[in-house]
């Protein structure tokens, strides 16, 4: 199976704004499904000085294809100056589920939920 679908990442600084964040990407259907995980502890560089904070991991399922523009929504509502906007790609899935993903991340019909719930 082709690496034609990914797992994109951000974390944002609170869960408001993480599910603010993964309803806009939704509706504006740039994937199909936004995994919102948290809190989180980070640890990182900025200016100069390690920091330690809490956050929010979203975690959006969407298609190659639908990458850019996925960064750029993003991008333009995020609340960092600097965010983390990463993509790893989907190896491997089943049929059914990665078929959804497609159709839903491409804005096409109705498919309901994966596996029918």
């Amino acid at each position: 199976m082709s690496a034609r679908y990914l797992q994109v990442c951000t974390a944002v600084p609170s869960e408001e704004e993480a599910g603010e964040l993964a309803r806009r990407i939704i509706e504006a259907r740039m994937a199909a499904a936004v995994q919102v995980v948290g809190p989180i502890r980070s640890t990182y560089w900025w200016r100069g000085a390690v920091r330690i904070t809490p956050e929010w991991l979203c975690i959006g399922k969407t298609t190659v294809s639908r990458f850019k523009e996925l960064a750029a929504l993003i991008a333009a509502h995020h609340p960092y100056e600097v965010p983390e906007i990463t993509a790893t790609p989907i190896s491997h899935g089943s049929r059914s589920y990665l078929s959804w993903l497609s159709e839903e991340a491409s804005g096409g019909v109705e498919a309901g939920r994966p596996g029918g719930w």
